[in-house]
């Protein structure tokens, strides 16, 4: 009897501790249950930290765009400021920069360097047309311009023929202006410096209300001096010796026919 009685208390407290653990673990999830949302939130000192973090992340990139941004606009106006590019190729197909200190320093190296067929040219055609183009009231500033590209002997001899023969005061008095047009250019064989040139001036004379007009067609010699180049003479040329003649006959005619203009 003993022993059945002992067996049964045992039995009996098993089945105390089961239900306790049952009981233990229902009431856990009750709790866990009913508990309201806002206790399973995180401590408030860890939302504050974050949002700390995240102002300081902010505040950082704001300063880092700052200087981005300056160095962005200062840029937009140095580009904004600068001369437009030209570029320029001369005969050779060779491509220089204008106004850049590259072209200036090419400019400085090869000012001991002779000038070119192309210049040469380029400057004979500019006298003739300064020389041989005026009128009353720019023959002046013409004709000084040429003698500005003339030697210093040949200058003071053309200024001497111009003062003797008052040839300014008598194109003004006239009212004569001259048209020229030149036909071709060539260059002599014995000498590289030296051009031959032919074309036609249509000189306009008004005298007491009366016009008239006389077409010459001429040759012209020009011989250029070549002297070290500088700011006041880039291209290093002078002209060194010019004279012209009328050309009359046949070959005035036929120079006529070449330029497509009436006989008269």
């Amino acid at each position: 009897m003993d022993g059945c009685s002992e067996t049964d208390a045992n039995a009996t407290s098993a089945g105390v501790i089961i239900m306790w653990s049952k009981n233990g673990k229902d009431s856990k999830a009750v709790n866990e249950t009913t508990v309201p949302d806002k206790l399973r939130y995180s401590r408030y000192y860890e939302h504050d930290g974050a949002l700390r973090a995240y102002a300081n992340r902010a505040m950082l990139l704001a300063f880092l765009c700052v200087p981005t941004t300056l160095l962005a606009v200062a840029f937009a106006v140095y580009v904004r400021l600068q001369p437009p590019t030209v570029i320029r190729v001369d005969e050779n197909g060779q491509s220089s920069v204008i106004g850049r200190t590259k072209a200036v320093s090419s400019l400085t190296e090869g000012a001991g360097s002779e000038p070119t067929e192309f210049e040469k040219r380029a400057f004979v055609r500019l006298f003739l047309e300064r020389y041989l183009n005026f009128s009353a009231t720019n023959v002046s500033r013409n004709w000084a311009d040429s003698l500005n590209m003339m030697t210093a002997n040949l200058r003071r001899t053309a200024f001497s023929g111009m003062q003797k023969d008052n040839l300014i005061g008598r194109i003004e008095d006239d009212q004569t202006s001259s048209e020229f047009q030149l036909r071709s250019l060539d260059v002599s064989k014995d000498d590289p410096l030296t051009y031959t040139a032919f074309g036609v001036k249509d000189v306009h004379h008004i005298h007491e209300h009366n016009e008239t007009i006389d077409k010459v067609v001429s040759e012209f010699h020009v011989r250029l001096a070549v002297e070290k180049r500088s700011e006041q003479n880039p291209s290093g040329l002078l002209i060194s010796e010019y004279w012209e003649h009328a050309i009359e006959g046949e070959k005035r005619d036929w120079l006529l026919q070449q330029a497509g203009l009436s006989k008269f």
